[in-house]
């Protein structure tokens, strides 16, 4: 982690909507009500997918890992965001600051190679459905899990260890609701596009590279499907992805306008929205997304609640 020197203040005013207050209530309750039911949708998932036999496939080994990727970055930004919503003091120290930066990275940067990995997931079972136990065995589930974290973990700290490195020249005004790193380089002292293209380089690794890995399985998937002579074999073969091409384009959508871009070049507003989106909404709609879409969690779920409810009955009796 970078050192604090003279240059980076001791803690960050965050400007929020400041020029709109009266957006900030209706965000708090927004937030104050999601927040939990995102929090609740992916505990969820991971009991089930835990506690159920039925769904101990490397599917559901990966939607464990989304899961709780999905809690930990929301978890980095929401309850600091809350508390300044709460507050007419909206600030952030500089180490708080740090600490989100690298947490709320950490966790992005590592979905993003995940959803890639759960897109391979899918065409091995779809387009190798014969040899789907055999090649995606225990041994390479967690080899390509910890392929995932390490590699995330890698380059998003690469990259807020370089924005970190950058002196800031005192600014401690952020025209933003949290700590981000195309809004830490505005207030950046010095030449700019230099900086500005080495984290461009980073996020093109991080973003680009698994979307056109996740592109190149889909497309592979999709010449499968249409292969299938039968109706039923198609709509079978399309409801297996299905569910993960919504959350690819829910969680890839928004960063991509904002982070392969220049910060420069970002609007003024575009970035706070943008943020909302992808720090609340993704991660409360995921679980809903992966229940309401599949039959197998649908029914592990619906058994989960009946044996909490035949144990309840039990200790009653």
């Amino acid at each position: 982690m970078a050192v604090i020197n003279e240059s980076h203040p001791q803690e960050f005013i965050l400007l929020g909507f400041a020029d709109r207050p009266w957006l900030e209530l209706p965000l708090f309750i927004i937030l104050l009500i999601t927040y939990p039911i995102a929090m609740m949708g992916n505990i969820a998932i991971i009991l089930v997918c835990k506690l159920d036999p039925h769904l101990q496939s490397p599917m559901y080994f990966f939607l464990t890992n989304l899961s709780f990727l999905d809690m930990c970055y929301t978890t980095s930004i929401v309850p600091q965001m809350l508390f300044n919503l709460g507050n007419s003091k909206k600030t952030i120290s500089y180490v708080g600051c740090a600490v989100q930066l690298y947490v709320f990275h950490i966790m992005g940067g590592t979905e993003c190679l995940l959803l890639a990995i759960m897109s391979f997931d899918s065409y091995v079972a779809i387009c190798r459905p014969l040899h789907y136990t055999l090649v995606m065995n225990q041994r390479l589930r967690l080899l390509l899990a910890s392929i995932m974290w390490v590699t995330g973990v890698i380059f998003s700290f690469t990259e807020t260890t370089l924005m970190l490195q950058l002196p800031l020249c005192g600014v401690n005004k952020l025209d933003h609701l949290f700590c981000e790193i195309s809004v830490l380089i505005k207030i950046t002292c010095g030449e700019k596009e230099a900086n500005e293209l080495a984290l461009s380089l980073v996020c093109i690794f991080v973003l680009a590279v698994p979307l056109c890995l996740i592109l190149i399985s889909y497309t592979c998937i999709g010449h499968a499907i249409f292969k299938v002579k039968s109706s039923e074999g198609r709509k079978k073969a399309f409801g297996t992805c299905s569910s993960h091409l919504i959350v690819v384009s829910l969680f890839y959508g928004p960063p991509i306008s904002m982070y392969l871009l220049p910060p420069s070049s970002v609007s003024r507003e575009q970035p706070k929205f943008i943020a909302l989106f992808y720090v609340v909404v993704t991660p409360a709609l995921n679980p809903f997304i992966y229940t309401l879409r599949n039959k197998d969690v649908k029914g592990a779920l619906s058994r989960l609640l009946r044996r909490a409810e035949s144990s309840k009955l039990s200790l009653g009796t």
